[in-house]
């Protein structure tokens, strides 16, 4: 998965012009208030501001210790 893709999703969450106030509402010098979600047209990528997905947990009880000798 690449950090940085051209057809990432335009939320204002992740807008530099944009101040989060809440995980809900995004504070924008152009637009005001603004749901998280939504975007305009002014529009900038940050990729600091983005928080990438936690990675999937090993679920330890399915394997047992032979499962991952050779």
């Amino acid at each position: 998965m690449k950090l940085f893709r051209k057809n990432m999703e335009k939320h204002c969450a992740y807008c530099t012009h944009g101040s989060v106030i809440n995980e809900r509402e995004v504070a924008c010098p152009y637009r005001g208030v603004m749901d998280a979600a939504g975007a305009c047209r002014r529009f900038a990528y940050d990729p600091l501001k983005r928080v990438p997905p936690r990675p999937a947990t090993l679920d330890r009880k399915q394997y047992s210790a032979e499962d991952f000798t050779l």
